[in-house]
């Protein structure tokens, strides 16, 4: 059996084109607050590179019209289309993709201690060591996408699950005051900022 079941989604030679999962993912807004856009206040100004990108106020309904986007992109490409790189020391598109992943797992994991009420001050991460310790350039590219699938599964459940006060709860995360809306708002930003690379650098 495939995994997760309705997936066609594995291993492909680098001739054979790779086919996606048809998979559904509902994103119904729980609350009020999830309409409401992150003021600058809830976040530090590094952020707005992310934010700023994201145009509708439904962030939900921003996450589903993501992943559907996302797929669509990465529908049909090839295996060796994971190692493409658009300069020799930049991220292949796997290692690119690796990062979107553990980017949205931290973001997420700052959210949802924030929306707990845990004032513990969380620590920040290096992005580049997290590439270069991660296991990206031994898979094969349906691995990060099925990743992909998963976590961006996990995002919408937390955040479809948050109460009203949840969402305008802040904490501090890599030493910087941060609400649970703004870290929604910039796990989408920070996936459109590297689509958009991949749409313009690698997949021309």
């Amino acid at each position: 059996m495939e995994p997760w079941g309705t997936s066609n989604l594995r291993a492909l030679s680098t001739e054979e084109p790779m086919t996606l999962p048809a998979t559904t993912l509902t994103a119904t807004t729980s609350s009020a607050a999830a309409l409401i856009r992150p003021q600058p206040g809830e976040y530090a100004p590094y952020y707005d590179r992310y934010i700023s990108l994201v145009h509708n106020n439904d962030i939900l309904a921003v996450f589903e019209d993501q992943r559907r986007q996302t797929l669509l992109l990465l529908s049909g490409r090839a295996e060796a289309d994971g190692d493409l790189r658009y300069a020799p020391d930049k991220w292949s598109l796997k290692e690119v993709l690796g990062h979107i992943n553990d980017t949205e797992r931290i973001m997420s994991y700052r959210a949802l201690r924030i929306a707990r009420g845990d004032q513990t001050p969380i620590e920040g991460y290096e992005q580049d060591d997290y590439v270069r310790n991660g296991p990206f350039a031994q898979r094969t590219l349906p691995d990060p996408i099925e990743d992909y699938i998963a976590v961006r599964r996990a995002t919408v459940s937390l955040f479809r699950n948050l109460d009203e006060p949840a969402w305008n709860r802040r904490g501090v995360a890599n030493k910087n005051e941060i609400t649970v809306r703004a870290l929604a708002y910039v796990i989408a930003g920070h996936e459109l900022h590297h689509r958009r690379i991949l749409e313009e650098k690698y997949l021309r």
